[in-house]
C-alpha cells in the first residue's frame, strides 16, 4: 500500500488544504492512504472519521510535534500528549503510550533533529524523503538512516493538493486503522517508494 505519511490541513496555520478536498485528491492520484499530521493537533478527527473512506482511501490521524531538538510525527494514542516537552520526554511518552514517532525532515537546514536523538536510540524511525526538502537535505537524512540502521519513511509535507504524492512510503502489509500503521512502522514493514509514483501523482493532478 502506498501512503503519503506527512500532510497538513487547514487545521495547521501554515496550510489551507481542505480535508475533503484532500481525501478526494489523494484517491484520484492513486494513493492507498494518507496521514494527516497537523501541527500540535489531532483536531481533524472532529471533521472526518479515521480509517477507510467511501473512495477506499485509508486516513490515519497523527500530529507533528515541535521540540527544541527537532520535529516529530506522532502516531498512536497520543491525543493527550503534554505540551512543550523536550524530544527525550516526548519520545518516551509516545513509546510508553504504545505509539510511534517519526523524526520529521531531520536534516532540514532550519530546525534539524539533533543527531544525539539517533545516537541514543530514542527514535528508530526517520523520514528520509520529504517533498519540501532540498535534495541535499534528503540525501543527508538517507545517510543518517543507513549509519544508525533506522526505519525509513517518506512524506510530501503537503500544504496544497498539488504537493500530494511528491514523497511516499510503500507498506508491505495492509493498513486500514491507526494501530495497523503503528505496528507496521514499529516492525519496519515499509520503505520509501521510488520517484516514479511521485512523478505520476503530480501529472495526474495537473
Amino acid at each position: 500500500m502506498i501512503f503519503d505519511t506527512h500532510i497538513h490541513t487547514a487545521i495547521s496555520p501554515c496550510s489551507r488544504l481542505d480535508v475533503h478536498e484532500l481525501i478526494e485528491a489523494a484517491g484520484r492520484i492513486g494513493l492507498d492512504g494518507i496521514c494527516i499530521t497537523d501541527h500540535e493537533s489531532m483536531a481533524i478527527g472532529r471533521y472526518i472519521t479515521e480509517g477507510r473512506q467511501p473512495n477506499g482511501l485509508t486516513v490515519i490521524i497523527g500530529m507533528e510535534y515541535e521540540t527544541p531538538e527537532g520535529d516529530f510525527l506522532l502516531f498512536g494514542p497520543v491525543e493527550q500528549v503534554p505540551s512543550h516537552l523536550g524530544a527525550p520526554e516526548l519520545l518516551n511518552y509516545t513509546r510508553n503510550a504504545g505509539g510511534v514517532a517519526i523524526a520529521a525532515h531531520p536534516c532540514r537546514k532550519e530546525r534539524p533533529v539533533s543527531e544525539s536523538i539517533f545516537q541514543k536510540g530514542l527514535c528508530p524511525v526517520i523520514e528520509t524523503h520529504n517533498g519540501r526538502n532540498a535534495m541535499v537535505e534528503n540525501l543527508k537524512a538517507s545517510r543518517r538512516q543507513t549509519h544508525y540502521g533506522l526505519i525509513a519513511t517518506a512524506g510530501s509535507d503537503a500544504h496544497t493538493a498539488d504537493e500530494l504524492g511528491t514523497a511516499v512510503t510503500r507498506f508491505s502489509v495492509p493498513i486500514y486503522y491507526r494501530q495497523d500503521f503503528v505496528q507496521a512502522l514499529k516492525q519496519g514493514q515499509c520503505q520509501p517508494a521510488g520517484s516514479y509514483f511521485a512523478d505520476t501523482a503530480r501529472s495526474n493532478l495537473s
